[in-house]
């Protein structure tokens, strides 16, 4: 990995597990709203999509109003919630203050709002630890649209052959395969290798743990 340095990740199954509290939320939602035959497995399906989206591809509802007001609902629940019912994974922390004490850049691009991001890691991590955070309030277009990295890319000024991806969807691989930025992928959630191998990659992992 030495020719990066540069390290852009994913959060929800790639730094950390917050499927807990995203279950949570999504049942309080649906149920409160007649949905009760969801399964968890269907839920974690869509991590990684905006709110409107993963309650469209839940429901089948279409109409964006709708959508809209389930996200707030459920957006109103995770304040109190999603931090609680978020863990690091085991490697997380060691590998990332690896990286940091070899002068690697590092960030978050990530479709999850960046205040809710930033409650948990600053719990985490040192103030100031991340070199920037992108969030779903940041963009305009999301994952995989490449908005999101660009500006992340951008903002540290880095290029983008100096630059490596880190996600655990299909949803990252295609961001990254979007600008030509090589894209490391990690088999936290429930993607599958055989899934990711499909695009390009420089490598597929069990975890971060190979990053360093």
């Amino acid at each position: 990995m030495s020719k990066y340095n540069t390290y852009i990740f994913d959060f929800d199954y790639t730094l950390a597990d917050s499927s807990r509290g995203i279950i949570m939320c999504f049942r309080y939602v649906l149920e409160n709203h007649g949905y009760h035959d969801i399964s968890d497995y269907q839920i974690k399906l869509t991590i990684g999509k905006t709110l409107e989206e993963s309650f469209s591809i839940l429901t089948s509802i279409t109409d964006k109003e709708t959508l809209t007001l389930y996200a707030k609902e459920y957006v109103k629940k995770a304040d109190d919630w999603m931090t609680a019912n978020t863990v690091l994974f085991p490697e997380t922390s060691p590998v990332l203050h690896a990286l940091k004490e070899r002068g690697h850049k590092i960030g978050i691009v990530s479709t999850k709002y960046r205040y809710r991001i930033m409650e948990f890691v600053e719990k985490e991590f040192p103030k100031e630890f991340f070199d920037i955070v992108i969030g779903a309030e940041d963009v305009r277009a999301h994952k995989p649209d490449p908005a999101g990295l660009l500006l992340a890319i951008n903002s540290l000024q880095s290029g983008l052959e100096r630059c490596l991806y880190i996600g655990d969807s299909i949803i990252d691989a295609k961001t990254a395969q979007a600008i030509g930025v090589d894209f490391y992928g990690v088999l936290n959630g429930i993607t599958t290798r055989e899934e990711l191998l499909i695009y390009p990659h420089i490598k597929i992992a069990d975890n971060l743990n190979d990053l360093v």
